[in-house]
Formats: structure tokens, C-alpha cells, sequence
């Protein structure tokens, strides 16, 4: 053990928490070393597995002892101590010598006396400087894939701290959006109920007037018809009698509120006029998909550029190149079609498998599992390989899609007069999900309802 500069490899040697020589000393994954009964301390008292110098987070909860940098350690305070017996001398207990020396068989630091001896007879040994230099490259290297490793879980973790906080988010502001949607439904049944009270209560209004009128008018009659009769029971004694004739009363009818009316299939009425209140697309986007330059809209069925880059947790299943969005629901058999509005400049529409990749360069061919026209340089195209150029009579403003999974058929049209634009044709095997590239609208369908 080289003895010329002491203060500086015992300063290597000492623990960053209690400042001593290392006791049973750990090394955790950011190469940091501690006494095993200091960090176990100062864990109890932050409550967390965290580095006291670096503060990155352990992933042991018990971090293994080194050997190595324990012997070191002790072979250090043995020397130590017997400098301070013996001044500046480091000797060996056995022989009074130097310990020079450290045998890799034993892991203990040793004397030129003690290499000759039978117990270090055919042993390794190395000066001790050098061995501890080698301890600590070999430290060093063992930590090396530790430290890539614990790089990869923080850079997930992180990914998980911002997606927690994204769910938080994206929770909220679905519920405000959910409240919003069930007030407007709620105010449209309050303003229905009250409308339907109101039509109620003018009838009744109505009719009472009207019952006020033919019973005053009764009153009247009554009275006239009582002045005749007491007037002919003055006649009965006279010889001429001349007798009135009386008319019968006006029957009542129509003079009841008409409940058949009011009741009558409410539920339905309500519900069939609330038909034109709410709207019907047959496809939403998904905004886990979305690039973050783009932005959709509360009922998701537009989408825009964003003002900035929005952020949102880098997921497998979001796109990171070209601004892309999917529809929520995926198809795997059947019929399905919807409308397009396309916004200005370069947009894409169509279906893509489900496996097909979101990150890097988007291959956007039926080749890479994308099945698309669109608007590129200026032409209208099929997104084939090569692209294929579209006849159109007139710009389009929008695209309709039919996807006939079943039949492996996707074809495109303009539905402002049913002109088929190209179809696709192809034996799919996987789940399709609706595709769009830039500024884009889903149409609505007309809801209507029949009775059978």
C-alpha cells in the first residue's frame, strides 16, 4: 500500500454520508459507494431508494457488499493503524515488514516475507496500488451495462411519469366534455318538458274560457227559461193559454284536454325530435394516434394543425413523422363507408393495417399496408407504387371511402355526383383502420327513423 499521499486515498476511501472509512461498503448502480449502515439510514429518513449523491433511484433494495472495496478498506485502516504505532512504517503483523503487497488468492494485503511463505506459496499476487486500481476498473466495468441500464428504465419511467399525467388530463377533459354533452341533453329535456307544459297549460286555458262562456251562457238560458215558466204557471188560471216552444241545450263536446295528445307516445316524440339535435358520423379519430402538430376537434371529427407542438407521451401507436391521425374503431369483416371534407393543402385518405409502423418514415403503399389517395404535388393520386395519377372533372372537396374488408375491396368516389375516383383490391388478413393525412373533416350522416 503506497503510503506517500494517504489523505488523498483515504478521501477515495471514505464514505460521502459519515465521511469514515467505508464500513461493509455498497456500490449502487450510478457507481456511487456508501458504508451499508449509512445509506440504509438515510433511505429511512427520505423514504425512497434514492443515491445521496446523485439522487437517481436504486433498483435494489439491497445493494450487494463489495468484497473487493472492503478488503481494500480494511487492508487501508490495518495500515493506518500501524503507521500510527509504528510512525510512518506499514508493517505486516507476522514479519514487521511493509505491506507491499496484495495476494488475489487470500483478497488481503501481504509482505515480501509472507509472498515466500507456504500459506502464499504458488499464489498471485500485485503491489497494492496496482490491485486496487484493478479492483476499481473492474468496478467500473461491471458497472458499465448497470448504468445503461438504469438509463433505459429512466427514460421509460419518464415516459410513464408523462403518460400518468397525460391520463390525468385526457380524464378530465373527457368528463368536462361528457357534462357538457349531458347538459345540452338535460337543457334540451328541460326546454321539451317545459314547451309540452306550456302547449298544456294554454289548452286548458283555452277550454276553461271556453267552459266559462257556455256556462255563463247556460246561467242565462237557465234564467230566461225559469222567468217563461213562472209566467205560464200565471196563465194556468186564464182561459187563453198560449204556449212557447223551448229549445234543447247545446251539448258539450270537444270541451276536455286532449291527454291522448299530450301522453301519447312521449317518450318516442321527444326522442324522435331530439334526432335533430344530435348528429351521427361513422367514423371518430382517435387522438392517441395523432401526430402532435395536430389538433382535433371536442366531438373528434376534424382535425387541424396545432399552434405548437402539443405534449403528449411518445407511444407506440401515436405517429412521430407526418401528420397523421387513425379512426378509434378498426374493421376486420364487413361493409363500411364514410365521407371526407378535405381541408387545404396536401391531405391522404384510406385505410391502413393494423401492425402497420407509426414511427420514423411513413410508406404510404399498399406494399407497407396503406391503402390511399390523395392530393401530392399538386395532382390528385393514387398513393400506389408508383403513384398513379386520378382523372377528376373538378377539384374535389370531398372523397368517400368504401371498404368491402370481406370482398378485399377499398374504392373512392366523389360523392357530390358518385364518380369513382380508384379501387384498391387486395386480400386483407389483418384488422383496417380508417387513415387520414392532413387537414381533414368526417362528414355526418342524416339520422332518420322508421317505425315497422
Amino acid at each position: 500500500m503506497a503510503s506517500g499521499s494517504p489523505s488523498l486515498l483515504e478521501e477515495e476511501l471514505s464514505c460521502p454520508v459519515c465521511s469514515e472509512i467505508f464500513r461493509d461498503p455498497v456500490v449502487l448502480s450510478c457507481s456511487h459507494s456508501f458504508c451499508k449502515a449509512c445509506l440504509q439510514q438515510y433511505w429511512d429518513q427520505k423514504g425512497s431508494l434514492e443515491c445521496p449523491v446523485c439522487r437517481r433511484r436504486s433498483s435494489k433494495e439491497h445493494p450487494p457488499i463489495s468484497l473487493s472495496l472492503r478488503n481494500i478498506c480494511e487492508m487501508f485502516l490495518k495500515e493506518k493503524s500501524q503507521r500510527a504505532k509504528a510512525g510512518s512504517e506499514v508493517l505486516c503483523s507476522l514479519h514487521s515488514e511493509k505491506l507491499k503487497l496484495f495476494c488475489l488468492e487470500e483478497q488481503i494485503p501481504i509482505c515480501v516475507i509472507c509472498q515466500t511463505s507456504k500459506k502464499h506459496e504458488n499464489h498471485k499476487v500485485r503491489p497494492v496500488q496496482e490491485a486496487a486500481e484493478e479492483y476499481k476498473e473492474k468496478l467500473r466495468t461491471a458497472l458499465a451495462p448497470l448504468q445503461e441500464k438504469l438509463e433505459a428504465f429512466n427514460a421509460v419511467k419518464l415516459i410513464c411519469d408523462q403518460t400518468a399525467e397525460h391520463i390525468k388530463s385526457q380524464a378530465q377533459h373527457t368528463e368536462r366534455q361528457i357534462k357538457m354533452e349531458f347538459e345540452n341533453l338535460q337543457l334540451f329535456l328541460k326546454e321539451e318538458e317545459a314547451a309540452r307544459i306550456t302547449a298544456l297549460r294554454e289548452e286548458e286555458e283555452q277550454k276553461r274560457c271556453m267552459m266559462k262562456e257556455k256556462i255563463e251562457k247556460m246561467t242565462e238560458e237557465i234564467a230566461s227559461f225559469s222567468e217563461q215558466i213562472r209566467a205560464l204557471e200565471q196563465e194556468l188560471g186564464a182561459e187563453d193559454i198560449s204556449f212557447c216552444t223551448l229549445g234543447d241545450p247545446e251539448k258539450v263536446s270537444g270541451a276536455l284536454i286532449d291527454v291522448a295528445k299530450h301522453l301519447g307516445n312521449l317518450k318516442y316524440r321527444v326522442w324522435e325530435k331530439m334526432l335533430g339535435t344530435v348528429q351521427y358520423t361513422p367514423v371518430t379519430l382517435d387522438p392517441n394516434t395523432a401526430h402532435p402538430e395536430l389538433s382535433l376537434s371536442e366531438d373528434l371529427t376534424s382535425v387541424r394543425r396545432s399552434d405548437e407542438r402539443q405534449q403528449v407521451p411518445d407511444h407506440p401507436e401515436r405517429f412521430d413523422t407526418g401528420w397523421c391521425v387513425l379512426g378509434s374503431e378498426g374493421f376486420s369483416s364487413g361493409r363500411h363507408c364514410w365521407d371526407v371534407e378535405l381541408g387545404d393543402g396536401v391531405w391522404a385518405v384510406g385505410v391502413v393495417k393494423d401492425s402497420f409502423s407509426r414511427k420514423g418514415g411513413v410508406n404510404l403503399s399498399p406494399a407497407a399496408g396503406v391503402w390511399s389517395i390523395g392530393l401530392c404535388d399538386g395532382k390528385y393520386r393514387a398513393l400506389t407504387s408508383p403513384l398513379t395519377r386520378l382523372t377528376v372533372q373538378r377539384d374535389l372537396q370531398r372523397v368517400r371511402v368504401q371498404l368491402d374488408w370481406d370482398r378485399g375491396e377499398v374504392s373512392f368516389s366523389d360523392p357530390s355526383d358518385n364518380t369513382p375516383l380508384y379501387t384498391f383490391k387486395h386480400s386483407f388478413t389483418e384488422r383496417l383502420f380508417p387513415f387520414f393525412v392532413g387537414i381533414v373533416r368526417i362528414c355526418p350522416l342524416k339520422v332518420s327513423v322508421s317505425v315497422k
